[in-house]
């Protein structure tokens, strides 16, 4: 799975995605309107006003990017109704070519975590029929709990050729409180990154493995040395643009070759068209702005790579 986005970060000169975190205050208000004229202000309304603001953005980005990555609680708040959207979102991605990875850091232990990894990367048997779940091809992990918590996740991923992003460094400012504590003289982050590369060891796609790991934007010297400790694990970058990562944050994220990370950003393209730089596209045209905040992003992190 990992050499499948490497294939299509390479075919797009893209190593980013786009986090499709919809909130309501994003969603202009031509397509909010016209999803509460058809539902009403209700749950069901505000799941279609979602997945056609989705909708739209996907289809003026699609052929510039290798993955998208939809934050499952943006559509979790709306009960069932935006976990029908965020299914929707999933589906019609995978069908624009696009790689899902399932933002929902998900961990647990035993048979609950098993669970949660069949229902979001793998099958799920209802008497003699398998089904896929949510069916996204990453998703993130909370490594809290230990290996009992992990293992689940990276057996399905074996199973089905799935891929994982665990949390190592994230971008929250408040991370530090836990993940840079000294334990035997070591950041908690780097013990983490130690059994991210134990854990990626049995589950190898060529140079790079299939269980990646979480690695803020916003913390470029720790990056460095994460990228020194995990050599063939694949980094999901948060942070960069409205979180206050930089290009030039970024770089220590890759390896030599140019791989070895791919670049979120959420409301920087998704909301571009709210912002002064990308406000000549107004409402009315807010795929057009998220298009060209990608073409931008795009140019911004190849400019240091």
């Amino acid at each position: 799975m990992i050499r499948q986005l490497i294939e299509k970060i390479q075919a797009t000169k893209a190593p980013i995605c786009v986090g499709l975190d919809p909130m309501l205050n994003y969603i202009p208000e031509h397509v909010t309107k016209k999803a509460f004229d058809e539902f009403g202000e209700t749950l069901e309304g505000a799941a279609e006003a979602i997945w056609q603001f989705n909708k739209e953005i996907v289809d003026h980005v699609y052929d510039l990017i290798p993955s998208v990555k939809p934050q499952i609680a943006m559509y979790e708040q709306f009960g069932i109704e935006g976990l029908k959207a965020y299914v929707k979102t999933v589906n019609y991605c995978q069908e624009k070519g696009l790689l899902v990875i399932g933002d929902a850091k998900r961990g647990d232990i035993g048979s609950t975590s098993a669970a949660y990894a069949v229902g979001h990367l793998g099958k799920v048997k209802v008497g003699s029929n398998t089904f896929s779940g949510f069916g996204t091809e990453f998703l993130t992990v909370n490594p809290y709990l230990g290996t009992d918590g992990v293992k689940p996740f990276v057996d399905v991923c074996r199973e089905e050729d799935r891929g994982l992003f665990v949390l190592v460094k994230t971008s929250n400012p408040s991370s530090g409180e836990f993940q840079d504590k000294l334990i035997d003289g070591k950041p908690l982050y780097e013990l983490v990154a130690q059994k991210v590369v134990e854990w990626g060891a049995e589950s190898m796609d060529g140079t790079y493995s299939n269980v990646g790991a979480v690695v803020g934007a916003t913390y470029p010297e720790m990056s460095r040395i994460l990228r020194k400790l995990m050599p063939n694990t694949y980094f999901l970058v948060p942070g960069y643009g409205a979180q206050g990562g930089t290009a030039e944050d970024l770089k220590p994220c890759f390896n030599e070759d140019g791989l070895g990370a791919i670049v979120n950003s959420s409301r920087g393209i998704i909301a571009a068209y709210k912002t002064e730089a990308y406000a000549r596209f107004g409402g009315e045209h807010f795929g057009e702005a998220s298009r060209q905040a990608v073409i931008d992003m795009v140019a911004d992190i190849n400019r240091v790579l």
